[in-house]
């Protein structure tokens, strides 16, 4: 039997195919389909979930925050087990320890940061005296725009009804997010201590409804290894910016900045926030500079020292504490970032980052989602 000649040449492929194309019957087999079907039907899901996490938020924001609580505390749930302690009264103490603790803060910073509410009056008045000439600039500016907004404006004789919207109170405006405040506070304590006090329950349950002993062997072991990652990352990241904020105390302290430990404590909570944080911090330390010292260089070395300190703590702590598996790409951390602050405000935008490693976590021991972790990844 004469076996056919190999082609040689691309020319003599495409002969080949003009010799003998395809059937049309044999092209979907080729070629799979898109199903529209599918991908409309997941685009309608996801913009379901987005818009229940918007309208739900009150619901959802103290859920996440006691589900990341919980991640970061129950390796010390199962410690205290190993010294005879129950879960329940392990909760106990963790949760009398947090309180204490953010207790302590809050009474230890209420008075610096009520002393720079009383001298906030006094504060504009000394930053307008400083920028006078920016805001004559401004002034100027904005008056010849409304001049030309006059010359351009065709007079038509018609009277316009005036509409005031009257605006909510100060007790009013203060009292509503305190209110929100206590009662989602309320809510994360209370579903942390079941949570922590529940242990393995939920897994549990998960193995009993897996069929076979593979499938529940595989199941403990993803489970454990992913709680044992995410708590390593939240437990990691809490104590860099807690030692980033102390750095930043310290250098305030000797650059003769007022009350160093309220923007040590400042910087240390807005670290949780990546690029935007630094960047709110720089500006909040320079401000506070520019209105404490006169020499423009006591000014411009407080938000230099704050920069450095920043870069230090990003290209050289955080790579070597962390290691480059749970590095994640600044493009999507900053993407990432936008859209949980425009989902949930400044609640989302400090849980975007730790909901992002525990997402990349879990691509990473789950095969199919692979793919998805490589591209969080740096």
């Amino acid at each position: 039997m004469k076996l056919p000649e190999i082609p040689k040449s691309i020319d003599e492929i495409s002969e080949l195919r003009s010799a003998h194309p395809p059937e049309l019957s044999e092209i979907p087999k080729t070629i799979e389909p898109l199903n529209i079907r599918s991908v409309a039907l997941t685009g309608i899901f996801l913009l379901s979930v987005f818009l229940a996490l918007k309208l739900a938020s009150a619901f959802f924001i103290p859920v996440v925050l006691a589900l990341l609580l919980n991640f970061l505390f129950a390796s010390t749930i199962r410690l205290l087990e190993r010294f005879w302690v129950p879960p329940a009264l392990g909760a106990v103490l963790v949760i009398a320890g947090l309180v204490g603790g953010i207790g302590f803060g809050i009474y230890k910073f209420a008075s610096p940061a009520r002393d720079w509410m009383v001298k906030l009056p006094e504060t504009a008045r000394q930053v307008e005296r400083k920028l006078k000439d920016v805001k004559q600039s401004v002034r100027e500016v904005t008056k010849a725009s409304q001049e030309v907004d006059r010359l351009t404006k065709l007079e038509t004789g018609e009277k316009t009804q005036r509409v005031e919207v009257r605006k909510p109170s100060f007790g009013e405006t203060l009292l509503a997010p305190t209110q929100d405040f206590i009662v989602g506070s309320g809510t994360v304590l209370i579903l942390l201590f079941f949570l922590l006090a529940s242990g393995d329950l939920f897994l549990r349950k998960l193995v009993n409804v897996l069929p076979r002993f593979s499938e529940k062997k595989i199941a403990v072991g993803i489970a454990r290894k992913i709680e044992h990652d995410v708590s390593l990352y939240l437990f990691s990241i809490s104590a860099i910016n807690a030692l980033f904020g102390s750095a930043i105390g310290i250098a305030m302290y000797f650059l003769g900045m007022p009350n160093p430990l309220l923007w040590g404590a400042m910087a240390g909570l807005l670290h949780f926030i990546p690029f935007l944080g630094a960047i709110a911090g720089i500006s909040i330390v320079t401000l506070v500079a520019a209105i404490t010292f006169d020499g423009i260089e006591a000014i411009l070395l407080v938000p230099a020292v704050y920069f450095g300190l920043n870069l230090l703590e990003e290209y050289v702590v955080l790579p070597l504490v962390m290691g480059r598996r749970l590095m994640l790409n600044p493009v999507v951390v900053l993407v990432w970032i936008f859209f949980w602050a425009w989902l949930w405000s400044v609640p989302g935008a400090l849980m975007a980052v730790p909901l992002l490693a525990i997402l990349k976590i879990v691509c990473d021991h789950v095969q199919p989602l692979a793919g998805l972790g490589e591209f969080i990844g740096r």
